[in-house]
């Protein structure tokens, strides 16, 4: 299949979307990228590569880091961590207090915000240093050790992060947090603000295509079962209140985050990474979507 063609189809296709949507500027450093730019990175099994646009450009992934932050909660805990969250899609929005507070402190699925805290809340309390392990984990997924946080990103988010502040303060009632609130925070904010391009986020994902073997990188080590309920999880919670919308166009396991960015996988095939930075109402990328939507229909390549 030509799908470097494909690809230059798909950009062409997509241009009347350019101009919608704008990028997620409540928060600060997030409202000085350039809204326009689009990049995107096909990466096959056999190691073959097909990209264009800005695919080397590195931009915040957000709540992308939170595939990777239930990796590590998974590896240390095990089926543990399910008394502390579930594994079921929203249908809120990703940072929602009144869901959290109907269901106690106990978030719907690790994929949405509050699920991402108590993620750092087991990190921090089960590593001598989650800051440090994190990032080395990523590194090592994505063959890349200058990898890294922006730290200007995470402080910037910090500063106006007070709804996050409140789903953490919610989960400490609830007894579902065990540090620091603010510890919690900063290790939240940090892991969202990672920076990577296209080619780095597929080489990462690629572990999660590899759904057939066992998953070992940076200290974490995860069972072939495990790295599946990690792409069903992808498959029904990856995508805020709009999963049901990706799984129905696209029709692919992956993760968004409000830095425009978006991983998916066929499972034993591909991982693909797109970026653009204009967001719709729910939180995901408007371009990524449609890129991702029109790749699989013709390529005829999801996993229905």
């Amino acid at each position: 299949m030509d799908y470097q063609s494909i690809l230059e189809n798909i950009f062409r296709e997509i241009q009347p979307y350019a101009r919608e949507g704008r990028q997620a500027d409540y928060i600060p450093a997030l409202a000085e990228v350039d809204p326009d730019r689009f990049g995107i990175c096909l990466r096959l099994m056999d190691g073959q590569i097909f990209e264009l646009g800005d695919s080397l450009t590195r931009f915040s992934i957000q709540s992308i880091s939170k595939v990777f932050a239930l990796s590590i909660a998974i590896s240390l805990e095990g089926d543990e961590i399910w008394r502390r969250m579930g594994k079921e899609p929203s249908g809120s929005a990703f940072n929602s207090l009144v869901q959290l507070e109907y269901e106690k402190g106990i978030p719907r699925n690790p994929l949405i915000n509050a699920g991402a805290l108590v993620m750092a809340d087991i990190m921090i309390s089960r590593l001598p240093n989650p800051e440090e392990f994190f990032i080395e984990f990523v590194r090592k997924l994505c063959d890349s050790p200058s990898v890294d946080y922006n730290r200007r990103v995470a402080d910037s988010e910090l500063s106006t992060g007070y709804l996050n502040a409140a789903i953490a303060n919610l989960l400490k009632y609830h007894h579902n947090i065990n540090n620091g609130i603010d510890e919690v925070l900063r290790l939240y904010t940090l892991m969202c603000s990672v920076e990577m391009n296209c080619r780095e986020l597929s080489q990462a994902f690629m572990c999660f295509a590899k759904s057939n073997e066992p998953f070992r990188h940076g200290g974490v080590e995860l069972t072939k079962s495990r790295v599946k309920r990690i792409n069903a999880i992808m498959q029904t919670c990856g995508f805020y209140d709009e999963t049901g919308e990706f799984s129905f166009l696209v029709g692919l396991p992956g993760k968004s985050g409000v830095g425009g960015g978006i991983a998916a996988i066929y499972p034993s095939l591909y991982s693909i990474a797109v970026w653009s930075p204009r967001l719709n109402a729910k939180g995901n990328s408007i371009m990524g979507m449609k890129a991702l939507e029109l790749f699989t229909t013709e390529t005829s390549e999801s996993i229905f």
